[in-house]
């Protein structure tokens, strides 16, 4: 019944971030190299007496009378469920949903998975169109969990314009959550991170309503003093520490480069820091489309200072199974009407650009909401799955091509943010962004299409095949 997504996430706190935004942003990772995503928007609707039924775990579940518009990142073949998992809704609350996780076979001794919850599939369709803050998708998650419980292990992140609110699975019906300090940053693995939580400050901390009875019912929790969420139902093997703990490691490595006695498969490295240095949507970009730069653990660079076996040790942020990444952007230096950004790349995120849409919509460019289940580059997201084919084999050929090509996009993608910021005063804001938004993605369509053709002729003059007359001669 599972479909694992192992993605890879970050979270920004407002004031830990260079224009006081907040940023939840996810690499969705696929259940292998391929699964065909779109971006769509979602009108407001009303809807009385309305229910959602899953296809993979057949669970009803009754919905409100109005659901809010909201952005979201389907899979195209839905026949095993929407899969919607990243979005921003009317209100401006960013919803991430899911990063998965483990619980440890202890807790799940006296709390098992179900068939019949909600999963990772129904969460954001279930979620998002209904609340009007962060920690509101928090309650409203953790209720449902309650209530029906869910066959997975998982972490859910929402933000609003103030607010980073995290909220992790442990079991078939418990959950705790926490708000993140306004100052910091956090890499989020497929493991639990979240440490002490003190359900007797909900402004920052919340829970399953029996959570604490549960825990101590059944004796488990290993360090009575204290309640460590990541203690109590997480996992800590082996397989964490080259699996999970080297991202954390990475990404804390490049904001807080002063803290150097950390290794990569420590397992108790803190949730979140405060970085040294305020971070900006082109740092959690490059994060994201990381791959242990500069490491002796860097799997694309063949010129480096590791080995082999040191190259393959950890499993890399940027990888084949990279399929859609989302940085959902809350800005507070903006009109809130203007406020919301989802930064879209498809495909392999180390080659494919991000691309800016405000999410005040009606529509998003049919090249990202055509997307097909066979390869058509006529969508950006075979587009991008087709260059990664032509430049992984050639990687030092194109790396400097590659390299500013993503770097240009990425200048003229902040370019038209302001730009757009600009002309919307005075002007139908919906109608204008919509139409902003298509000039934009246009414009970057337009630069990759041109790479394509390039680097199409340049592996043209690669093979291993070439032969002219006369040149052993």
């Amino acid at each position: 019944m599972n479909k694992s997504s192992d993605c890879t996430e970050i979270l920004v706190g407002k004031a830990a971030s260079i224009d006081g935004s907040t940023m939840v942003a996810r690499n969705e990772d696929g259940y292998g190299p391929i699964n065909p995503i779109k971006f769509v928007v979602h009108p407001a609707i009303d809807q009385p007496n309305a229910t959602f039924t899953s296809v993979t775990t057949g669970v009803t579940v009754p919905l409100p009378d109005h659901a809010y518009r909201y952005t979201g990142t389907p899979q195209a073949d839905q026949s095993d469920g929407q899969y919607e998992e990243a979005g921003i809704n009317d209100y401006n609350v960013g919803m991430s949903a899911t990063e998965t996780t483990a619980t440890n076979a202890r807790v799940l001794g006296y709390d098992p998975l179900v068939t019949d919850g909600i999963n990772e599939e129904a969460m954001v369709t279930l979620v998002l169109p209904y609340i009007k803050s962060a920690k509101a998708g928090v309650q409203r998650l953790g209720a449902l969990i309650e209530k029906y419980g869910t066959g997975e292990s998982n972490s859910i992140a929402f933000n609003d314009h103030d607010d980073i609110w995290l909220l992790e699975t442990a079991g078939g019906h418990h959950w705790g959550a926490m708000r993140l300090p306004e100052a910091t940053y956090a890499i989020v693995p497929n493991q639990m991170v979240m440490e002490e939580l003190d359900l007797s400050d909900p402004d920052n901390f919340l829970g399953a309503t029996d959570l604490v009875a549960f825990v101590n019912q059944n004796h488990l929790n290993p360090t009575p003093d204290h309640f460590n969420f990541r203690q109590i139902f997480g996992t800590h093997g082996e397989d964490d520490a080259y699996y999970n703990t080297p991202r954390t490691w990475y990404g804390q490595t490049l904001f807080n480069p002063e803290v150097t006695t950390q290794q990569p498969t420590d397992q108790t490295m803190p949730m979140y820091r405060k970085p040294s240095r305020l971070l900006a949507v082109d740092d959690v970009q490059f994060f994201l489309s990381s791959h242990y730069n500069g490491t002796p653990y860097d799997p694309f660079d063949t010129y480096a200072s590791g080995t082999v076996a040191e190259q393959k040790r950890y499993r890399s942020i940027a990888m084949d199974r990279n399929q859609c990444q989302s940085i959902l952007q809350i800005r507070n230096d903006v009109p809130a009407e203007q406020a919301a950004i989802q930064w879209v790349t498809m495909g392999l995120f180390a080659y494919a650009p991000a691309v800016p849409f405000f999410t005040n919509i009606n529509d998003t460019p049919l090249d990202y909401r055509n997307t097909t289940a066979t390869v058509d580059s006529h969508n950006v997201y075979w587009l991008n799955k087709t260059l990664s084919a032509l430049i992984e084999p050639h990687w030092h050929d194109f790396a400097t091509t590659v390299n500013a090509f993503r770097e240009d996009c990425q200048s003229y993608a902040l370019g038209r943010v302001a730009k757009t910021d600009a002309m919307v005063q005075g002007k139908n804001v919906t109608t204008t962004l919509t139409r902003a938004n298509a000039e934009t993605a246009g414009e970057i369509s337009k630069r990759t299409y041109a790479l394509f053709d390039q680097l199409v002729k340049q592996s043209l003059l690669l093979s291993a095949t070439s032969w002219e007359k006369g040149q052993n001669l």
